[in-house]
């Protein structure tokens, strides 16, 4: 290792760091604009400029490595005198507008114009002026004359997103930043150039001219939206949510966060949250107090168990909810003598009763995922469904040459390269894990698992099967489609297969942002799941943070099941109209931002948090609400005074692993291979259904700027081209979708009125049709059969 001293502090930098690295390292500054650690090195502002023994001219820090004997002198009459020219060149066309800026206060320009900038300006002819650009809803760039060319926002789309949105036209002082065909900003990362601009030429869309940051208040959160866990800095004036920004964390987040995490905090202030307790009278929800509406819900409660027995109570946790909630809620349902309980509302298919599971998690930790080297990805349109694991395999296979293989139902553009892609309709995903399976027993030259002697290898199959024998570390990761499948549990299986073969690992890329919490949490059922408590109906339902009629598999089949029942108790943030129409108590509970309690990530990583405003209104923590129903209805073990409290009762600290790390994670399942279920379906269209970034839970269905978004338009009928000609129909046109199970059973039918759209990554024989979305839920389970007719 080379031995450096710089500002005569000696040290060893490791091979190939450069002088910024190893200063930062010392924690000496260095002034700069262009570097990020993140980024690759351009060395094209020049503010960093120093002066290095024997050299015959200031070098740039960010881009001169670091080699044996170096002395540099950062803060020298010579760096200084070149930091300061460099400043007075970046001032000259700068619009000298900071009180008006939004980016005052906190803006790095700014900052260091103070420390290295000159008192006045000797320049005086007429400053340029570059026009403003639309770039979308997120993402502002209204003021386009402070750009100083760092090009950081234009590397971050190249190298982290994967896709370049924007990029630089023309040259000297008649530089640009703009986007392609002026096209908008639609990458699910694109927040973060937010934060990565050093002057105020982007600035958030959605906070622009909202708040002053020295008038912000700074607290730290998780976020709740899907199983990264993503730590975050959310900032508040007056008691409201204001802004949210990363908070880095190397090992979860690194620095960055989706705008899924960024901006969907203006859900929290929507004008549906629901403030006040509700109950119905005389067939209209009238507002009461608390301690009405509890009573009425704690002889509900009774009412139902002694009319009808406690196996007519059943409950569904959102998989969004803390874990103190998720444990509290199973706590109660169980005390009154019910066992159907569940946290999966879009889940359909379940392992058999007394089958050992422990909780489903990732498999590994999430900084690993930069370092495998092979990654098989089934049933997952990753990019959507989790941006920030699928930021870190887009870096492996970029720098490590990861072989990334993905068996999906869509061909969409994952940013990343592909060692496979193989695209199948959903009735085949089965079968095509089989051939990876059955290929790689024949690699390997083991026995066959048995129900695979008619499954035939094909050259994908054996391409994939050869990458997971061969390489190093690999995983097998199940992605939201492959758990949320008819045949969940055989694509389990078949992986669990796979992984016995070849000695990858399995894996579980959960969507939701506590998935894993609810496993721990005990909320899991011992009688009726997610599913079969809406296949056959129960007397009463007690709903925490979600919305059936959305967030189910099949929502036609849970309203239908809601409908009949005498009794159905709902706690939840928000009131919908759909609702309205079959609620008989709406319980209003708080967000994620008003209350204080557990997610546990995909990886296990145990992550408290507390509420960073007051409830709104009259809206209580849902722990509370629940803690005080067990009171009322007499039950043991709800005498908990704060959420720690429930926690270390779910998860005692002397239980985890290095202090932050749930234990009892297990992805195995030992169950034979049901040979049916690698049939394909013949014969008919089969819907895909996948989940929009923007349509995935309750609060991100409620920022109006992510609503505005390209990945948040309505649903239509996409249909490859082979489609659209056996069905009929013209792209463009309006048709009618009808549809039923995949087995044909005519439960939970429903259709639905949508636009013909042509796209050819859609599998033959498929019509692609997003769940999540008012416009498809009278539409049947997420995936099945369906029926297409022009109107």
């Amino acid at each position: 290792m080379p031995e450096i001293e710089i500002d005569g502090i000696v040290t060893q930098a490791p091979d190939g760091a450069t002088i910024m690295e190893v200063a930062e390292q010392l924690g000496v500054y260095i002034p700069h604009f262009c570097y990020h650690k993140k980024l690759s090195i351009a060395a094209n502002c020049r503010m960093c400029l120093v002066q290095v023994e024997k050299a015959p001219k200031p070098v740039p820090a960010c881009a001169t490595p670091a080699t044996n004997g170096m002395k540099v002198f950062t803060h020298s009459p010579l760096a200084a005198k070149a930091q300061q020219g460099v400043m007075e060149f970046l001032l000259i066309n700068h619009p000298l507008d900071c009180p008006i800026c939004d980016q005052g206060g906190e803006c790095q320009l700014q900052d260091l114009a103070v420390g290295y900038g000159m008192g006045a300006s000797r320049y005086q002819e007429e400053k340029r002026v570059v026009f403003h650009k639309e770039a979308g809803p997120l993402v502002s760039m209204q003021e386009m004359s402070r750009c100083i060319h760092c090009t950081r926002c234009v590397r971050f789309g190249q190298e982290i997103a994967g896709v370049m949105e924007l990029g630089m036209v023309n040259r000297t002082m008649h530089s640009e930043i703009v986007t392609f065909l002026g096209r908008s900003i639609d990458s699910e990362l694109s927040g973060n150039m937010i934060d990565l601009c050093p002057v105020g030429a982007l600035t958030s869309k959605p906070f622009r001219f909202a708040a002053r940051a020295w008038e912000l208040s700074r607290l730290p959160s998780i976020s709740p939206h899907d199983s990264v866990g993503a730590n975050l800095t959310v900032q508040t004036l007056a008691n409201r949510v204001m802004r949210v920004l990363p908070r880095e964390n190397e090992a979860v987040n690194e620095c960055w966060i989706s705008d899924r995490d960024r901006f969907s905090y203006e859900g929290v202030n929507s004008p549906e949250r629901l403030t006040r307790p509700q109950i119905r009278v005389d067939g209209k929800l009238r507002e009461v107090d608390w301690s009405v509406a509890l009573d009425y819900v704690a002889h509900g409660l009774r009412d139902i168990v002694n009319t009808h027995g406690a196996d007519e109570i059943a409950a569904l946790a959102a998989p969004w909810s803390t874990l103190e909630e998720m444990h509290l809620l199973q706590k109660l349902v169980r005390g009154l003598g019910s066992g159907n309980v569940d946290f999966r509302p879009r889940r359909m298919d379940f392992a058999p009763s007394g089958v050992p599971a422990g909780a489903r998690w990732l498999g590994m930790r999430i900084a690993e995922l930069n370092e495998l080297d092979t990654a098989l990805v089934v049933g997952s349109f990753v990019r959507k469904d989790i941006p920030l694991f699928a930021q870190r395999l887009r870096q492996a296979a970029k720098h490590n040459g990861t072989r990334v293989t993905l068996i999906s139902l869509g061909n969409d553009d994952p940013l990343m390269s592909m060692h496979e892609h193989v695209v199948v309709a959903p009735s085949e995903l089965p079968a095509a894990l089989a051939r990876v399976v059955k290929a790689a027993a024949l690699q390997c030259r083991v026995p066959v698992p048995a129900g695979l002697e008619a499954i035939v290898p094909d050259i994908p199959s054996e391409a994939i099967a050869t990458s997971l024998r061969v390489r190093g570390r690999s995983m097998i990761f199940l992605g939201r489609v492959a758990v949320q499948h008819p045949h969940a549990v055989q694509i389990h299986v078949l992986a669990q297969h796979l992984s016995d073969i070849t000695g990858a690992k399995i894996g579980f890329f959960s969507d939701a942002g506590n998935i894993v919490g609810g496993y721990l949490s005990g909320a899991l059922p011992s009688a009726r799941n997610a599913h079969s408590m809406f296949t056959d109906p129960r007397c009463a339902y007690v709903l925490l943070g979600l919305e059936p009629e959305l967030d189910c598999h099949n929502p036609q089949l849970a309203l239908a099941a809601l409908r009949q029942a005498d009794l159905r108790v709902v706690l939840s943030p928000f009131v919908s109209e759909t609702m309205r129409e079959y609620a008989d108590v709406l319980l209003p509970v708080t967000p994620f931002t008003e209350t204080s309690g557990t997610f546990v990530n995909a990886e296990g990583r145990v992550q408290s948090f507390k509420g960073v405003v007051r409830p709104l209104g009259d809206s209580r923590p849902a722990w509370k609400v629940l803690r005080v129903l067990g009171n009322l209805l007499e039950l043991e073990g709800f005498n908990q005074d704060s959420s720690e409290e429930v926690r270390d009762a779910v998860l005692p600290p002397a239980s985890l692993k290095d202090g932050q790390f749930a234990s009892g994670l297990d992805n195995c399942i030992k169950l034979p291979i049901d040979a049916a279920a690698l049939v394909p379906a013949k014969g008919i269209l089969e819907r895909v259904a996948d989940v929009p970034i923007y349509f995935s839970d309750p609060l991100v269905r409620r920022a109006p700027a992510l609503q505005k978004t390209n990945d948040a338009q309505a649903p239509t009928a996409r249909m490859s081209s082979r489609t659209l000609a056996q069905a009929g129909v013209v792209a463009g046109s309006l048709v009618r979708l009808r549809q039923e199970s995949l087995a044909g059973s005519a439960s939970g039918a429903g259709e639905a009125m949508l636009t013909a759209v042509l796209d050819d990554g859609v599998p033959d024989g498929c019509i692609r049709v997003s769940a999540g979305h008012p416009s498809t839920a009278a539409l049947g389970a997420m995936f099945g059969a369906i029926s297409v007719e022009a109107v």
